[in-house]
């Protein structure tokens, strides 16, 4: 698109000044923000950032959830040609200095009193830092640090400045062009160290608009942002697509009220990574576990039915009018009512990314009449690279090439994207800016795949998570944990196997359904490690893996994979441990060098071991958890074709 983010907030504030651009709830309260007040905003955090010395082609940070006056700073600061860099607000001190210091920032927005504390943290290490604004007051009265201020003192004076330099905003915004980089997003980090990606007005919008064509997306819809303003994902959908189609943005009170807010909003347009999918499908099956029997004879009834005709039925291909009329009325008694309960009653088209998700979780959703669509793309890519079409919605692809996309796989199966989305570079580092970004404008995304007879794109894993084990059969790790993770009672399975013998897995609980389990059977536990260890857990799990085994083994290609041996973690993978990247995907070289004893018991056909794992607490302590892990056999099953 030749236009920018600023642009565009002007031309929505000029054409619709008092239509809602933003909501947020404040003590159980939504209070909307016009486009002509938001843009009027952003004039004033613009200027009063210019005052402060903020210039072009600068680097800001920024730390919280999504907030409208963090939105409106992200855009002061691309109306100045500066560059945003949204941080991730779970992040520890440690890791927003490198961000910090590699972008030589000198400006930073902080949401609240614990950003402001890891922004100070980090400043002895990163004397350049001379700014810190923030937005929540509270517990900051105290503070005297130079360079700290609040929000509303640099807004007051931006005011000032406006009022004596009329145009001067506007002159700065039109100075912009699309080829202006936009923004700077760090990457996950799951194989190394987090790289600076940078991207164009052009870019991100382009990728923007390719996805609003493509789901006829409008000025009407509905959005909660849900997901830290530092993934690319909740970018692209919250903000650029905001800009792009001028629809609303709901921004929940808390993370701990997101569940609420969701049904209050009802979003018409939804995105959410699997893991928010998987909980709240968790929700439902520990509910429906306290339901009398009827009740839940009455709901696994319906799902069957479900299963099997709904997917079809949201396809809008036939089915026998017996199933239609049977259809209707479980959406009347089970299917309604539970998207309702989840906040999905009123959504039009809701995306997953950012990993693969589940094919049963997938199927459920759209079995009860929810539109979940997958697509797929990363940082690198701006994200939208292949969607599915409605009527073409297949569990097991991601879709078909959006607007301009071109798709090519080398000999390895590699998949090679070009796309007006692409990054510009990785930030102060061509070489590996080089080694995946080729001469001809192709993009190396390290994934493995194959386009199927249909045109559309297939996922197997992680290029290099791809493996064999011993006798040579395919080894795809991330499939086998997708399977174990559909189950409520499983939250998080890493699975181990490349060229060994055979495939083993380590299991974290859900400890919320699992104690809930555990509760209805009067067994009594003291913390989410002796609940783990517990034979009637183990027992649980076990059913669970042999569950997911006879489906591996009607798989021709994956039935040598099914799981031998497994084990319970004694602890929850954490980020803040670094077993897990910020958006919650696994860091395998990691966790195979942090529990390699775990692994070579699993392999060296002990029964139990016994292990002590340093971690961190959120105020920045670190302690020590211990525990004798058992290790348990799982029932394996002869390949079907075998078997006939």
């Amino acid at each position: 698109m030749e236009t920018t983010f600023p642009r565009l907030l002007l031309l929505h504030a000029a054409q619709r000044p008092a239509a809602p651009a933003m909501r947020e709830k404040e003590y159980g309260i939504w209070q909307a923000l016009s486009w002509a007040r938001l843009a009027q905003l952003v004039e004033q955090i613009a200027c009063g950032l210019h005052q402060a010395g903020l210039r072009r082609g600068e680097h800001m940070v920024l730390v919280g959830a999504n907030r409208p006056r963090l939105y409106a700073t992200m855009l002061a600061a691309q109306s100045l040609r500066a560059i945003p860099v949204p941080l991730y607000q779970d992040a520890v001190a440690a890791e927003c200095m490198f961000p910090i210091h590699n972008a030589q920032v000198r400006f930073a927005f902080a949401e609240d009193q614990k950003q402001v504390d890891k922004l100070l943290e980090v400043r002895a290490q990163c004397p350049h830092l001379a700014a810190i604004y923030y937005d929540a007051p509270r517990g900051l009265r105290n503070y005297d640090e130079p360079g700290l201020a609040s929000l509303d003192t640099l807004i007051a004076a931006g005011r000032t400045f406006a009022e004596a330099n009329a145009g001067f905003f506007e002159a700065r915004i039109g100075q912009a062009g699309p080829d202006d980089v936009a923004a700077m997003f760090f990457t996950s980090g799951t194989t190394g160290q987090a790289k600076g990606v940078v991207h164009t007005h052009r870019t991100l919008l382009d990728r923007a608009s390719a996805g609003a064509e493509f789901d006829r997306l409008t000025e009407a819809e509905e959005v909660l942002a849900c997901m830290p303003p530092a993934w690319v994902g909740q970018n692209i959908f919250s903000y650029a697509q905001w800009l792009a189609c001028g629809f609303v943005v709901n921004c929940p009170e808390s993370a701990a009220t997101v569940m609420i807010d969701l049904k209050e909003i009802g979003p018409t347009y939804y995105f959410a990574p699997p893991r928010i999918f998987e909980a709240l499908l968790t929700g439902v099956m520990t509910r429906m576990e306290d339901a009398s029997a009827s009740k839940r004879g009455m709901f696994h009834a319906f799902m069957e039915l479900a299963r099997r005709v709904g997917p079809t039925l949201r396809d809008g291909k036939p089915v026998s009018a017996l199933d239609r009329l049977k259809y209707a009325l479980g959406d009347l008694m089970v299917y309604g009512p539970l998207r309702n309960n989840l906040g999905l009653s009123r959504v039009r088209v809701a995306y997953t990314a950012g990993e693969a998700i589940g094919p049963d979780l997938f199927t459920f959703y759209r079995a009860i009449g929810v539109n979940l669509k997958q697509l797929y793309g990363s940082t690198e890519t701006a994200v939208l690279v292949c969607m599915q079409p409605d009527n073409q919605v297949h569990a097991d692809t991601v879709g078909i090439p959006c607007r301009d996309v071109e798709i090519r796989l080398t000999d390895s199966g590699e998949i090679l994207v070009r796309s007006p989305g692409l990054l510009r570079e990785y930030y102060r580092n061509p070489q590996a800016t080089a080694e995946v970004k080729d001469a001809q404008g192709w993009y190396h995304t390290g994934d493995a795949g194959f386009l199927d007879a249909r045109g559309h794109l297939k996922i197997i894993d992680r290029a290099k998570d791809l493996g064999r084990l011993a006798d040579g059969a395919l080894f795809a790790p991330k499939y086998i944990e997708n399977k174990l993770k559909f189950f409520p009672h499983i939250k998080e399975a890493v699975a181990v196997g490349d060229r060994r013998e055979s495939v083993c897995v380590m299991l974290n609980i859900d400890f919320d359904a699992v104690g809930n389990w555990a509760g209805k059977r009067n067994l009594c536990y003291a913390g989410y490690t002796d609940l783990t260890q517990k034979p009637e857990v183990y027992q649980l799990l076990r059913e669970c893996i042999e569950k997911v085994n006879a489906d591996l083994a009607a798989d021709e290609k994956l039935a040598g994979s099914q799981v031998h041996r497994f084990l319970v973690l004694h602890k929850e993978l954490d980020a803040d441990d670094g077993e897990l990247t910020r958006t919650d995907k696994v860091r395998r070289d990691f966790i195979a060098q942090r529990y390699q004893q775990l692994v070579e018991a699993l392999y060296g056909g002990k029964t139990e071991q016994f292990i002590a794992t340093q971690v961190r607490f959120e105020d920045g302590r670190t302690g020590s958890v211990s525990a004798t892990l058992k290790i348990m056999d799982a029932r394996t099953f002869a390949p079907l074709q075998a078997a006939a």
